[in-house]
Parts: structure tokens; C-alpha cells; sequence
């Protein structure tokens, strides 16, 4: 199920960009709104879904969780901590919602880990392993 945003809805605040785990999340700052620049490749993890303040990111579902052309849409609610999910149905009467809780901790309270500083100098180089001016080279000459 795809990720699709709403530009009506959308803020701008590239939350959903930062989160992405496939890097498909793209902030257009002339037109003011993300999108999902290749649907094909999202991982279908919903964490820009459930990210998304504005809840501007919907999904479209595949006919074996909800029927054909259908809308889910996904909320999170910060004061519970709490997921919800809506599928209406195309004859937009027939909804169905459930929810669930996703977390302990209140949003945007974990900090993002720091990496260990790299005494190494060589460990910050471009450069993959064995590439450069010394791969290939035997003693006595060039291979």
C-alpha cells in the first residue's frame, strides 16, 4: 500500500522526509508539499503516515484488507499515543476504524543516537576498501 500525500493538508515540515527508511519522502519547496517520489519502492512501513502531524499522508489499500476503491486513512493521536485507522468504503457510508496504542513515550521525546567519533582517518575517506593509489600494486611493480 503505497503512500500518497494530500497537498491540501500538507505543512511542509519534512517530518515524513526525515523518517523515511527508504529515502522515497521528497519536500517540493516550490510548491510547499511532499510527495512520495517513487511509490514502487516504498517498504509500506507507514512511518511517514504515522509521523505526519497534519495527518496529510494517507495509504491505498490492496483489495485483500479493504475493498475496491476504498480510502484508509491513518491518525495518530499524541494526547493517548494511540494509532487510528479508518477504511471508507467506496460508497462512502460504510466505515470501518480500529486502533491501537504505538508507544510509551510522548512524541519527538527520543533523542537520535550520535555515532562514535572516528579516530581513523582513513575510516573517512570516500573511498571503498581497496580502492586508491595502493590496490593492485605488488612488490617489484603494477600488476
Amino acid at each position: 500500500m503505497p503512500t500518497y500525500v494530500n497537498p491540501k493538508l500538507c505543512k511542509n515540515n519534512g517530518k515524513c522526509m526525515e523518517i523515511c527508511p527508504s529515502d522515497i519522502m521528497f519536500v517540493n519547496k516550490e510548491t510547499n508539499f511532499s510527495y512520495n517520489l517513487e511509490p514502487d519502492m516504498c517498504w509500506e512501513c507507514f512511518s511517514c503516515v504515522k509521523t505526519c502531524p497534519e495527518h496529510a499522508i494517507s495509504v491505498r489499500p490492496y483489495a485483500d484488507i479493504s475493498p475496491m476503491l476504498s480510502e484508509v486513512t491513518v491518525l495518530r493521536d499524541e494526547k493517548t499515543n494511540r494509532i487510528a485507522w479508518e477504511i471508507k468504503y467506496r460508497d462512502q457510508k460504510t466505515v470501518k476504524k480500529f486502533d491501537f496504542a504505538i508507544r510509551t513515550t510522548p512524541w519527538d521525546s527520543i533523542k537520535v543516537p550520535t555515532g562514535p567519533t572516528l579516530k581513523d582517518p582513513t575510516l573517512n575517506n570516500e573511498l571503498l576498501a581497496h580502492e586508491g593509489p595502493h590496490f593492485g600494486t605488488v612488490k617489484g611493480g603494477h600488476r
